[in-house]
């Protein structure tokens, strides 16, 4: 593990019995009805935080669609991931998601395994490398869905401005997110702007080409 993970880990673990969850479970909702995982499908929430997305695709399924795919939750911030398991349980969804304390790059699954990768409010701290590592773990067709921040709007502070990654522009539009999108190799991206509160994110979706990379 370099120094930067583990600072990271350090960051969002004194973090996590803190975190703004109503903020962050909006924009995971919406992303998640935007993406519109099936039951079948095999699901990660990547960077996840306190499980916004999980919760949300595994609350989706419980509410009569049924389950069967499964349902990955990781983040590098073992604090976190008991906040999320928390959550879950109080849910009653804990038997429904898989929960990993690692890294998110690389995502650790098989080549071509994923039906659709979602990342809410996470991207901007993980880099360009976490949107070619996708492209990886999906199978052909899959999905990508993640959240940026507006960039006029993002300021952050402490220890979290040195961990925003520096190969990643931030959008400050939706077309801004869809050409983002696009030269990442992602097929047929679509971006829109969710207005939270004051704040304002905006949500991405791709696809993996139909052909894997060689």
């Amino acid at each position: 593990m370099t120094e930067t993970i583990r600072s990271m880990a350090r960051a969002f673990d004194a973090l996590s019995g803190d975190y703004d969850d109503a903020h962050h479970d909006e924009i995971a909702r919406s992303l998640t009805a935007w993406a519109a995982p099936t039951p079948a499908e095999s699901v990660a929430d990547v960077a996840c935080g306190t499980g916004a997305v999980a919760l949300a695709v595994a609350a989706g399924r419980k509410n009569g669609t049924g389950g069967g795919g499964h349902l990955l939750a990781i983040d590098l911030s073992a604090g976190m991931v008991t906040a999320g398991q928390l959550r879950a349980e109080r849910a009653g969804l804990a038997a429904t998601i898989d929960w990993r304390v690692a890294p998110a790059v690389p995502l650790p699954v098989p080549d071509g395994s994923l039906d659709v990768i979602l990342c809410a409010s996470s991207l901007h701290f993980l880099g360009a490398r976490a949107l070619t590592d996708w492209l990886r773990a999906l199978r052909p067709g899959g999905r990508v869905g993640f959240t940026l921040p507006v960039a006029s709007q993002f300021r952050p502070s402490g220890a979290f401005a040195q961990l925003v990654a520096p190969d990643l522009q931030l959008p400050e539009t939706a077309e801004d997110g869809r050409r983002l999108a696009a030269a990442a190799g992602l097929t047929d991206p679509v971006a829109r702007v969710l207005d939270v509160g004051s704040r304002s994110v905006v949500l991405v979706l791709g696809r993996a080409p139909m052909r894997a990379f060689d």
